[in-house]
């Protein structure tokens, strides 16, 4: 042990090593709902002792030591009880010698082919990724209902089912080969835009980005781009994380407040990411076919074209998301689309463009539907319409930056009537 206090938080450590220690758990035992059982009680343990005796010197090893001791005693246990004559050996134990070895035999691509397995054939796509943003995400599943916007109850329902199903299907949980990877692979885009939209705009808590998270959707994506080099999805979902966290550094001030696109320092932005995006775009549309993220691409890479908010080609970005709406409508696209509109032609009709949205159960109770009237109200100059939507979309959100964001702009706009009286 190394007995020094991390920099690091240990919850935040936990949290980035487990999906790799499931990953090497599920590889060397090929079932994924025990080796899920063994890595959290890898994680209790070094959660209990970590803090008393230390940080071990290689941590991830410790916790692969004490995952596959926990899962060959599960195994155990599982074959006493069914009365089987023959038993587990230490022979026939996975091999774990030590530290040093087991960092050996770690492959940097478990996590990655994790993610691919859990995108199980016995399970619905949104199942699928509900399971691996808890398994590979480290998300909890609070964050996962707010994702997929229903309540955490349900989620847990469906994650529950979801392991159940994997259990009782008969098909192997097994490493996949390379055309199911194909198969498979828009239910593992999907998860990692989640992991990283999760990482770049936390929805719950005190802190407006979860760096760890965005940082290892980037390295996965890059993995996958590894395993798919011709795929211009799999370029377009890169491309729009990297102009996108371009952008980090700037939306934050100095006591983590959020900065609006339109006010941030565009110094700030890093010019190799929005340079590397806008290689792998480019790479993307040659390839013919446009899909979701490459169009997303598209639209993050004109914003990040503009030397300032008034430079912003909002028509281009209106007809970006009008193809967007074809290709894959959604209420969030719906909502986008009419904050363009309104940059175009007037906050008037961008507000007619939200009124479906209220019939629609996936948004008429989130906040950004509130948020996005009250900015286009205020844009209008109907300060107490606008007032009243920020407060009512600060009520709605469990992120506190971006809770405390609302009722400063609420509170900017009664200033600001008040003085007009």
């Amino acid at each position: 042990m190394s007995g020094q206090t991390p920099e690091i938080p240990i919850e935040h450590q936990l949290r980035e090593l487990a999906p790799q220690v499931l990953g090497v758990i599920t590889r060397r035992f090929r079932d994924f709902a025990l080796a899920e059982d063994a890595v959290q009680e890898a994680m209790l343990a070094a959660f209990r002792q970590w803090p008393r005796e230390g940080i071990p010197d290689i941590p991830r090893a410790w916790l692969i030591r004490v995952a596959n001791r926990r899962m060959t005693d599960m195994i155990r246990s599982a074959m006493a009880r069914r009365e089987r004559e023959t038993v587990m050996t230490r022979e026939q134990e996975p091999a774990i010698g030590p530290a040093e070895e087991i960092e050996a035999d770690m492959d940097p691509e478990d996590t990655l082919l994790l993610l691919f397995m859990c995108c199980h054939p016995a399970l619905s796509n949104s199942s699928a990724i509900a399971l691996t943003l808890r398994a590979v995400g480290g998300l909890t599943t609070a964050e996962i209902a707010n994702a997929f916007m229903v309540p955490e109850a349900t989620m847990a329902q469906r994650i529950s089912r979801a392991k159940q199903s994997i259990k009782t299907s008969g098909v192997p949980f097994a490493l996949p080969t390379p055309e199911q990877r194909r198969e498979r692979q828009p239910a593992v885009l999907h998860v990692l835009y989640l992991i990283f939209s999760e990482g770049y705009s936390g929805s719950a808590g005190e802190q407006s980005q979860r760096l760890d998270l965005a940082q290892e959707a980037i390295r996965l994506t890059r993995s996958a781009r590894a395993l798919l080099a011709e795929d211009a999805e799999v370029a377009g979902l890169l491309a729009l994380m990297l102009l996108t966290d371009a952008r980090r550094r700037a939306r934050t001030g100095p006591n983590g407040e959020l900065i609006p696109l339109d006010k941030q320092e565009r110094s700030l932005w890093n010019q190799a990411e929005i340079a590397e995006g806008t290689a792998l775009l480019s790479f993307a549309l040659t390839k013919g076919s446009v899909g979701l993220y490459q169009l997303q691409a598209a639209i993050a890479a004109v914003h990040d074209e503009a030397a300032s908010a008034e430079d912003t080609d909002w028509p281009q970005i209106l007809a970006l998301y009008e193809l967007l709406q074809r290709v894959s409508p959604g209420p969030m696209v719906t909502l986008n689309h009419a904050i363009a509109v309104a940059m175009v032609n007037g906050p008037a009709r961008g507000l007619e463009r939200l009124k479906p949205l209220d019939r629609d159960e996936r948004l008429s109770g989130h906040y950004r539907l509130d948020a996005v009237r009250g900015h286009l109200f205020e844009m209008q100059g109907d300060f107490p319409k606008a007032v009243e939507h920020y407060r009512t979309a600060a009520s709605k959100t469990t992120s506190l930056p971006e809770q405390d964001y609302l009722l400063i702009q609420a509170a900017r706009l009664e200033r600001k009537t008040s003085n007009l009286l």
